[in-house]
């Protein structure tokens, strides 16, 4: 697919699941060099490995016009990630960045990180089924101690475990740029969701937080519950599928009567009894309802 605002001047080149492989990226690259016009390109599942990502992030050192690449499920691998990391250290204009399902494991997120130390541009970095662990997350968490930039971090289904979420945690406490955290699905359990409720205590800009599929159970969503009563900036939460009862459930229904800021709160797939969860969902109403009157009341 390809959008276009003339006959001549492409904006978006979507060629996604057509086999390109190496060579097709190369030819791509090539032309990427000398184009100022497309901002956006989407190569997802085009198995173009290793090799096509090198002369992508080759082309990248000089193309100042592409804002948005999709590389996913092209097999780049950590080598793949670790050149495309060496041409952010140059590149002033991408600003999302799509590596998701590309066993680029923690070495090329270590890369990753190391490029979002110096790079200043580059707002959203999706990487989940990356299999990067708890070894991979510490690598980002520590670029992002000072990165100033990058508002959207996507690394669900990466097995981060518990050590993983605490180092997003102390993140979390300093960082003053990410409103995007998604986390589903990484095994980080009641601990984790303590590390990361302790850090929203202080946290002013985090928006949406995802927790989906993490087991963190009743305690870890105490844990949570207890953060919402400070945070004044979180507005969604999901926390669906994640063995929560009637007593986790309480708990966030305890804090809602103090926050006015919770907009979205994912609970499906949960223990929770129908009049507990109706009048959480009843709480939930209040306060977009009155998000709405402070919008028409400016």
């Amino acid at each position: 697919m390809v959008d276009n605002t003339s006959d001549e001047t492409f904006i978006t080149l979507d060629l996604a699941g057509n086999e390109i492989g190496p060579l097709g990226a190369q030819h791509l690259a090539d032309a990427l060099r000398h184009n100022t016009t497309l901002t956006t390109l989407n190569l997802q599942h085009n198995e173009i490995g290793e090799k096509g990502a090198q002369h992508l992030a080759d082309a990248l050192r000089n193309n100042t016009t592409l804002t948005t690449l999709d590389l996913q499920i092209n097999q780049i691998g950590s080598l793949g990630a670790q050149d495309l990391a060496d041409a952010l250290e140059n590149n002033m204009t991408l600003t999302t960045l799509d590596l998701q399902l590309n066993q680029i494991g923690d070495v090329g997120a270590e890369h990753l990180a190391n490029a979002l130390r110096n790079n200043t541009t580059l707002t959203a970095l999706h990487l989940s089924y990356n299999e990067i662990g708890g070894k991979g997350a510490q690598h980002l968490a520590d670029a992002l101690q000072n990165n100033t930039t990058l508002t959207t971090l996507n690394l669900s289904s990466n097995q981060i475990r518990e050590i993983g979420a605490q180092h997003l945690a102390d993140v979390l406490r300093h960082n003053t740029t990410l409103t995007t955290l998604d986390l589903q699905h990484n095994e980080i359990g009641e601990k984790g969701a303590q590390q990361l409720a302790d850090a929203l205590r202080n946290n002013t800009t985090l928006t949406t937080l995802d927790l989906n599929q993490n087991q963190i159970g009743d305690k870890g969503t105490q844990h949570l519950a207890d953060a919402l009563r400070n945070n004044m900036t979180l507005t969604t939460l999901d926390l669906h599928q994640n063995q929560i009862g009637d007593k986790g459930a309480q708990h966030l229904a305890d804090a809602l009567r103090n926050n006015t800021t919770l907009t979205t709160l994912d609970l499906q797939l949960n223990q929770i009894g129908h009049k507990l969860d109706n009048g959480l969902k009843e709480l939930i109403e209040r306060n977009i309802k009155n998000q709405e009157n402070l919008v028409h009341s400016f």
